[in-house]
């Protein structure tokens, strides 16, 4: 199964609490508190986050968090590359020469194709986007097996 890591996912909903109100600087515990996550879990994300640029922090007594740019300015595909470094949806589709069987792979190139579809699809896929709501699933019509 393919799935980004928990701590993928809890950035994403930290950067969905935040382009609620883009302007706005919150402290972790308030983020923590929106997300619904526990603060240790919060401050490790905004650590990452603030270090690819994609929140700004504030020191003092008013300081705290806010995004680095606009949701609309912020795709999934870079806060999955915050939090979990170069894409690839394998080892060698992400980092050439990081397997032995390299030379003698099929399948390396099919991969790396299959990998620039689903990047190119986080890149179109912003903040501003996560925040709507999913469009409605459509039905699907059940297929009649030909009985013979």
């Amino acid at each position: 199964m393919l799935r980004v890591s928990k701590l993928t996912d809890y950035a994403t909903v930290v950067m969905t609490v935040l382009a609620e109100s883009p302007d706005e600087v919150f402290s972790a515990q308030a983020l923590a508190e929106r997300a619904h996550l526990e603060l240790p879990t919060v401050s490790k994300l905004l650590k990452q986050l603030a270090q690819a640029e994609l929140v700004e922090s504030f020191r003092g007594v008013n300081g705290g968090y806010r995004l680095a740019r606009a949701p609309e300015r912020i795709s999934l595909a870079d806060i999955l590359v915050a939090m979990e470094g170069p894409f690839g949806m394998t080892e060698c589709s992400a980092h050439a020469g990081a397997c032995g069987h390299e030379p003698h792979c099929g399948v390396r190139g099919n991969w790396r194709r299959v990998s620039d579809v689903i990047e190119t699809t986080l890149k179109q896929m912003t903040l501003a986007d996560m925040r709507r709501p999913p469009p409605a699933k459509r039905a699907t019509i059940p297929l009649r097996l030909a009985t013979a």
